[in-house]
């Protein structure tokens, strides 16, 4: 039996190659942890929205990221310059994007229906936006490196900045906001400090990888074409469903959960309030602290299933990692107000599964282009990417639609103090932060069990490409 294993030939890259592409994700970090935990309770609180206004605004978005993410994936395939067909469309779309950012923190001097169409055309723009840095920075992956391991280091990297950047933002938000008495300029203030923090980490990017492949005259068929090509590669199909799951869990938990420390953990209103040796003075001082014990212990994780992964797969790293994730999320329901400090340790203990939620699809999807390679013959890598861009903000529109419609039916009101909401109010925000994620995540270790790609069949891949570009 033993006779019959294919390996691959191990492919390393520098230790520089990986720290200038972990730094490309900074950028679409922080936009995506701000919008994910703190969009929701500005367009409500500050903006002045009702919840199910505010959870319809990235709801609405998706409609125009159906076209755009792969419209610019399939423009970026078919890219020719000297610097590659990924790396100029993040050159030049480092600046626009952090300008439009800091614009999604602006109150405009309008009524409900012109602010809402406001954040819809800002968001427009910052979507596309995002679209253009992340779709082509993400394509990157399997053009820097085919070794299955050193895909899963590479992503090991681009999380480590990714959670890094999202643990520093998480504390440093609230913080910048509450330094001013009028909430409405602490927004628009953190959100130009944030736009400005974005550029840097994308010119690095830029400057620091370097592709492999390059597009050809094969690559240039149809956007219609390659949409059908890409969805029927059926492991393909599988990473979909894996990374949809675990993507909504997240953003519904993060969607959620100011909202729910607020005025469910707040509840109890005994401030300040001492728990594990931390003061807390209100209800808005615990949310940092949860975002940091998640998203620390995650970063910690990374690591750690980076340096588990050769020795057991992806598919069992992402099994254990979500077996454990499901059984904190759950217990999250029965948390009561006076519990701050196992809600703290709970966070904690959920970073452990959230890591594998983040590296492990991601690593998946460079192995299932090269399937696709040898299915057709083309590296169609923007298409995949961009696609998978389009879950991403899907997931993210659903979790705030969902939020938003039940917590409008339930009776919620953003504007209430800390033990004025409605009992039904209070009960949605516990199902939603612990039973509905929970089947999320189910839902995605069942595909994951029926994944087909293992290190063995990528290595079987590579060398069947091999042959055929000697022969």
């Amino acid at each position: 039996m033993a006779d019959n294993v294919v390996t691959a030939p191990a492919e390393r890259l520098s230790l520089n190659a990986k720290l200038a592409f972990g730094a490309g994700d900074l950028a679409p970090a922080i936009v995506t942890i701000v919008i994910s935990f703190f969009q929701f309770v500005f367009l409500t609180e500050v903006a002045g929205l009702n919840p199910l206004a505010a959870g319809s605004v990235r709801s609405i978005l998706t409609i125009w990221d159906a076209v755009n993410d792969p419209v610019v994936g399939w423009l970026s395939d078919r890219t020719h310059s000297r610097w590659g067909r990924r790396r100029p469309w993040i050159l030049f779309g480092a600046v626009p994007f952090g300008i439009v950012f800091a614009l999604q923190w602006i109150v405009p001097p309008f009524d409900d229906t012109g602010k809402f169409i406001y954040y819809i055309v800002v968001g427009v723009l910052l979507n596309a936006a995002f679209t253009v840095v992340n779709v082509p920075y993400t394509a990157l992956t399997p053009e820097l490196t085919q070794d299955y391991d050193e895909r899963t280091s590479l992503n090991a990297f681009r999380f480590a900045f990714s959670i890094g950047g999202s643990l520093i933002v998480a504390v440093l938000h609230p913080l910048i906001v509450g330094r001013f008495a009028d909430a409405t300029t602490g927004y628009l203030v953190s959100g130009v400090i944030w736009g400005i923090v974005c550029v840097p980490p994308l010119l690095w990017c830029f400057w620091g990888t370097r592709e492999r492949f390059r597009s050809d005259d094969e690559e240039q068929v149809s956007l219609g074409e390659q949409l059908r090509t890409t969805f029927s590669n059926r492991p393909y199909l599988f990473v979909i469903g894996i990374y949809l799951f675990s993507w909504l869990a997240i953003q519904i938990t993060s969607t959620v959960l100011v909202p729910y420390v607020a005025y469910w953990l707040g509840s109890v209103r005994q401030f300040p309030l001492s728990v594990i040796g931390l003061t807390f003075s209100s209800p808005g001082d615990i949310v940092p602290i949860m975002l940091f014990a998640v998203q620390g212990s995650a970063f910690v994780f990374l690591f750690v299933w980076n340096a588990i992964c050769p020795r057991i797969g992806k598919k069992a790293v992402y099994m254990i990692g979500m077996t454990f994730w499901i059984g904190v999320q759950s217990v999250l329901f029965f948390v009561q107000p006076q519990q701050v400090g196992l809600a703290i340790l709970l966070a904690v203990l959920a970073g452990v599964g959230v890591a594998t939620g983040y590296i492990i699809p991601w690593s998946m999807m460079p192995d299932v282009i090269d399937y696709d390679e040898l299915r057709t013959g083309r590296r169609r890598e923007g298409m995949y990417y961009g696609l998978m861009v389009l879950l991403q903000k899907f997931g993210l529109a659903a979790g705030l639609f969902m939020v938003g419609a039940v917590l409008n039916s339930a009776g919620y009101d953003g504007k209430f103090d800390p033990g004025q909401q409605p009992a039904s109010a209070l009960l949605a925000l516990r199902w939603m932060i612990g039973p509905v994620p929970t089947v999320a995540l189910i839902a995605g270790m069942i595909v994951t069990a029926f994944y087909p790609i293992t290190k063995q069949k990528h290595a079987e891949i590579l060398a069947e490409l091999e042959r055929r570009k000697v022969a």
